[in-house]
């Protein structure tokens, strides 16, 4: 973490030509504003698939919260409320599509999901590595991220499974990627991708119109807050469906168990478990000070983007309030775990032995790891390709100390004995005294 940096970055001059582009189009009426109305959004999406099942219709709840506070919080501007439109656009257009899927082809909606490997843990601490690696074995399997782009095939993808074309998909994820860094070039240190890279399934949540997603890139904090109030279990239900339906998609082995990591399954373990009843957790752990300053970090990058009006101090005290509640969910969400379904995984232990890290998992889940190992050794000289820059940023650009980060955390910090990172050693137990409340040695 670079503590030189006092100011937060600002926003490309991409963003700031395509919104006054906009500004211009809409005021000379070559481009319509938007409408950010549950109905017309709806309706839109029909017409454009000829199809009206959206299947569970629980969606609508969270979709009418997080519409109203888009509309008096987020404080969009017009590059914002557009791509905002396009988004609830393909989220509703998947929608729909998935229904004829899973009409057209019942035996979707009977693939089993056996065991999934589910790694949970705060936003930044290691949880994308730790994914890749395991992914890195064919005999797991994992959303790639295309698919978490679009998790719905289009129409005719029967040729696409038989050879005969090609999955528009990727492309899709190829150019979307690229107007992203245009947007944010700061979005490859932060979390480097490309199309065929394995990620998470937080898009299978957001086709529930559910998840810190929309926390993220919007100022939603009342949807926020009305969702950390609610059951999830029918946006994993469907998250479930969706998988099947990318399973299917893939044409692998139903006995494969899926690797699955996004830090929204802190917040709603209960409802994960309900829906994956055999699920095998690995919890991974980091000091406080990187998640929270990261995780900062990567929304006000995010926010930036969609409107004039972000505040970096808002995002910090946000973020650290968010990442205290999701540790207090998880802490008391394992209480009901039994211990041989769970373990727990080190950020610090990743970075000085990943082998000897990984061997521990893989005992843990009761396989051999001598199989996987060429294929995680090829994705680690891969991700030294994909990381182009590191990840700079600090507390205080976000208005936020140290002192007050530990303070907040200190209870998660004692709770898994987590490494304080950069710190000098005082004593050959850890974890270091975080009850003196005071800066750690430089």
């Amino acid at each position: 973490m670079d503590t030189r940096i006092t100011r937060p970055p600002q926003r490309t001059a991409f963003i700031s030509i395509l919104d006054a582009s906009l500004r211009a189009g809409r005021k000379l009426g070559m481009v319509q504003p938007a409408r950010l109305e549950k109905n017309h959004l709806l309706e839109q999406a029909a017409a454009a698939t000829g199809l009206e099942d959206f299947g569970d219709r629980w969606f609508e709840m969270p979709m009418d919260v997080l519409l109203d506070s888009i509309r008096h919080e987020a404080c969009l501007n017009a590059a914002g409320d557009w791509s905002a439109m396009q988004q609830f656009h393909h989220i509703l257009r998947d929608r729909l599509l998935a229904q004829m899927w899973f009409k057209r082809h019942p035996e979707i909606l009977n693939r089993p999901l056996p065991h999934p490997v589910v790694i949970v843990g705060p936003m930044r601490s290691g949880t994308t590595r730790l994914h890749r690696l395991l992914a890195s074995d064919r005999r797991f399997s994992h959303m790639r991220s295309f698919e978490t782009i679009s998790p719905v095939p289009r129409p005719g993808f029967e040729a696409v499974m038989a050879g005969e074309a090609e999955d528009f998909r990727p492309i899709l994820a190829q150019r979307i990627m690229k107007v992203a860094r245009l947007a944010n070039p700061r979005t490859l240190s932060i979390h480097p991708t490309g199309p065929y890279e394995p990620e998470e399934e937080l898009g299978l949540l957001v086709a529930s119109m559910w998840g810190m997603k929309h926390e993220a890139q919007w100022h939603v904090p009342g949807y926020g807050r009305w969702c950390e109030n609610q059951d999830a279990t029918p946006a994993y239900r469907y998250m479930a469906d969706l998988l099947r339906l990318v399973g299917w998609s893939q044409q692998v082995s139903t006995l494969r168990p899926w690797i699955l990591k996004t830090p929204q399954h802190m917040l709603d373990l209960p409802a994960l478990l309900k829906v994956f009843p055999d699920a095998r957790l690995i919890f991974t752990h980091r000091d406080p000070l990187r998640i929270v300053g990261s995780a900062a970090s990567l929304a006000w990058n995010q926010t930036i983007i969609y409107s004039d009006h972000a505040d970096a101090h808002e995002i910090g005290r946000e973020w650290l309030r968010k990442t205290e509640l999701l540790v207090e969910r998880m802490r008391a969400a394992r209480r009901a775990i039994p211990p041989e379904r769970m373990i727990d995984v080190q950020y610090d232990d990743m970075e000085r032995d990943w082998r000897g890290t990984m061997r521990r998992v893989y005992r843990f889940l009761g396989l051999d790891i001598e199989p996987a190992m060429p294929a995680m050794e090829r994705y680690l000289d891969r991700a030294k390709a994909l990381k182009r820059h590191p990840h700079r940023y600090s507390l205080e650009e976000f208005g936020l100390s140290d002192g007050e980060v530990r303070e907040r955390l200190a209870a998660y910090v004692r709770a898994f004995d987590v490494p304080i990172e950069g710190e000098q050693t005082l004593q050959k137990s850890r974890p270091w005294a975080w009850d003196r409340r005071t800066a750690p040695p430089q």
